[in-house]
């Protein structure tokens, strides 16, 4: 996996959630807080999540084979996709049936120092963890909202990371906040209500990660800024005198295929046409470095064919 992938981001969540996750569930055994048995399931399925996405990445450097010519790079599409799953079941269900059993069930927090202190520690670590895929991310993200970096960021990775990170720091207020109600009134109920919140959060945040990544999956075009660079490489205003129409797919975060059907004048020999295609694809991978396979095919300029 490329540095863009992501990865300091991915080892950072998942150092943090493996010691959060062993905290909980100590917290949880000494207390019987339902809240932090569910953000102990919670941080053993985002551990799970990044161990996803680190695999993914390593299984999408393979090289291209005769069966799949183009290479293992929607992998990642793919792992990702698995993490939202993994979220939406492992994480979101078993909470929300956690808070349904405690609501109808409520017993009193034992020993609250322990979810008190597990929650507080959590909450630094997160911070530490979502602090490094905010840096990450930065260095990529450019001018883009933080909603348009999610919705248009071709390496799915930091993505995930970020939200997940997000999804844990606001899944341990609510978890703090429903042990500290249960605390103060003395009823369970609100421990219960905490970790149904928690379910509810994790089913939202899963949702939004499988349409994004579903779209990955289908396959998208490279961006307007991309696809401008490919257009103006292309000409070269003597043998190449415009783009009929093209097309772009992202075979993977960090590889494109562009398909393109350029004009090229009626006089021209083969090989001026078979010399300035060379050259085309030359300037289009100076351009974008990311076009890694690429397709001209030389016609007679016609109005009505063209786009």
């Amino acid at each position: 996996m490329s540095a863009s992938g992501g990865t300091k981001a991915i080892v950072a969540a998942l150092a943090a959630n493996l010691a959060i996750a062993v905290a909980k569930f100590v917290a949880f055994l000494f207390s019987g807080s339902s809240s932090m048995l569910a953000e102990s399931v919670h941080s053993v399925a985002d551990s799970g999540n990044q161990g996803l996405l680190l695999l993914g990445g390593k299984k999408a450097q393979r090289e291209a084979t005769p069966q799949h010519p183009f290479g293992y790079g929607r992998e990642r599409y793919i792992y990702a996709f698995l993490v939202s799953i993994v979220l939406f079941t492992v994480g979101g269900m078993f909470a929300i049936y956690e808070g349904y059993e405690k609501i109808h069930e409520p017993h009193p927090i034992e020993a609250w120092y322990w979810p008190v202190g597990v929650l507080v520690f959590a909450i630094i670590a997160e911070s530490f963890s979502f602090r490094t895929a905010i840096k990450e991310s930065n260095e990529i993200r450019g001018k883009l909202s933080w909603t348009q970096f999610v919705k248009r960021a071709k390496a799915p990775e930091l993505p995930v990371v970020l939200l997940e990170d997000l999804g844990a720091l606001i899944g341990l207020v609510l978890a703090l906040a429903g042990v500290g109600l249960a605390l103060l009134t003395g009823n369970g109920v609100w421990d219960g209500i905490g970790t149904l919140c928690i379910g509810i959060l994790l089913i939202a945040i899963a949702i939004v990660l499988a349409a994004e990544t579903k779209s990955l999956l289908l396959g998208e075009a490279a961006g307007v800024e991309e696809v401008e660079k490919i257009k103006a490489a292309v000409v070269d205003g003597d043998v190449v005198t415009r783009v009929i129409h093209m097309r772009t797919l992202h075979l993977g975060p960090e590889e494109l295929l562009v398909a393109a059907k350029i004009a090229v004048e009626g006089n021209d020999t083969a090989s001026e046409v078979a010399d300035a295609i060379n050259a085309a694809e030359a300037r289009i991978r100076e351009a974008v470095p990311i076009a890694r396979v690429i397709y001209l095919e030389p016609d007679i300029y016609r109005p009505e064919a063209a786009e």
